[in-house]
């Protein structure tokens, strides 16, 4: 078998080949490698036959919708998927043959009700289900504590512990594990009472991941890229100028809310004076908690721009009809030599290659 791992930002997608028909499927397609892609199966003379999604991803913009209508092949889901795209549906037990390659469906709910893993003779695909010293969370849309307890020490636990394990997401540079590895030392697998185990994943203190309303609009739409949305976001709402924005804190504007959505770290590291702190991961879950008041003016600001931009869209659509988005971000914000509050306010201590 031809097999290949891509990554990007911590996203693992994976494409194997079998080498006798050189049919191919291509497993959890990320919007940003689609060239990537394109490129290594021309290299290795390779005909796609599928593309599947293990489920409706949040944290990363999938290009499975894409990746199949540009080469005319099925985009693949679990038939629980809401995305109306998805032109093959499977049911647990289901196999997908391409060439002599076979993946059958394990259906395994708990980090979104529509997750699978994709099993072969010697290795599963965990998607988000089970990672490398973790476990898919339970708190985004259609996630559930007691299917995730379910889908891992009922199902997908149960196969051979030397079963190679190739999850969706790692961020520290592993290519694989084991059934057993993680049996042996995952730390949440050894929460193997129900009741525990739910405990702990509802105490889970995780942030939300940054472009999660974007992520899950375009994957259940499967249409519109990154740069489309910030274009249409950009058409919706209106912008406030840096030295406006200067000028009105200035005066201590009282109806006026600025709203900081970078993570706790890069807010703490400087932020605009005055700026309440707000993660955009979070911004649905908690606005109306932070500014239960729809009519108060609110401009908000993240490190470039964009996160701003896409932000005050949301907002306006969530009744905040006073929502402006900054013009440039808090990068921009110091460079021009405005004032900042927090830790790294006079440029000493910044915190580099945090996400936005």
């Amino acid at each position: 078998m031809l097999f290949e791992t891509f990554s990007t930002g911590g996203c693992r997608s994976y494409l194997l080949g079998c080498e006798a028909s050189r049919a191919a499927i291509m497993i959890d397609p990320e919007l940003g490698l689609i060239d990537h892609y394109r490129g290594h199966l021309l290299q290795q003379a390779l005909t796609l036959r599928y593309v599947v999604d293990t489920h409706t991803h949040a944290d990363h913009f999938s290009g499975g919708k894409q990746l199949a209508r540009a080469f005319g092949v099925p985009m693949v889901m679990h038939r629980l998927s809401a995305a109306p795209h998805a032109d093959l549906r499977l049911d647990d037990g289901d196999m997908l043959i391409a060439g002599e390659l076979k993946l059958t469906a394990l259906h395994t709910p708990g980090h979104t009700r529509d997750s699978m893993c994709l099993v072969m003779a010697d290795r599963v695909f965990t998607g988000d289900t089970l990672l490398i010293g973790g476990t898919g969370r339970t708190d985004l849309p259609t996630g559930d504590p007691h299917q995730l307890f379910e889908s891992l020490f009922d199902k997908l636990l149960r196969l051979p512990g030397e079963t190679l394990v190739y999850p969706a997401h790692d961020y520290k540079g592993r290519d694989h594990s084991t059934i057993a590895q993680e049996m042996a030392s995952n730390p949440r697998l050894q929460q193997r009472e129900r009741a525990a185990f739910v405990a702990m994943m509802r105490d889970l203190d995780i942030a939300a991941p940054t472009h999660l309303t974007e992520a899950l609009r375009t994957n259940m739409s499967g249409g519109k890229t990154v740069a489309q949305l910030l274009a249409e976001a950009a058409a919706r709402v209106p912008f406030m100028s840096m030295r406006e924005l200067n000028e009105r804190i200035g005066h201590n504007s009282a109806d006026l809310v600025v709203l900081d959505l970078r993570e706790r770290e890069t807010y703490a590291a400087g932020h605009i004076p005055g700026a309440r702190h707000l993660p955009r991961g979070q911004l649905e879950l908690r606005v109306n908690t932070e500014l239960p008041d729809p009519t108060v003016r609110i401009v908000t600001c993240c490190e470039y721009g964009k996160i701003s931009t896409l932000a005050a869209a949301t907002l306006r659509e969530l009744g905040y009809l006073r929502t402006t988005a900054l013009d440039g971000g808090v990068t921009a914000w110091r460079e021009a030599g405005y004032a900042l509050e927090g830790e790294g306010a006079d440029g000493t201590s910044p915190i580099q290659g945090l996400p936005i």
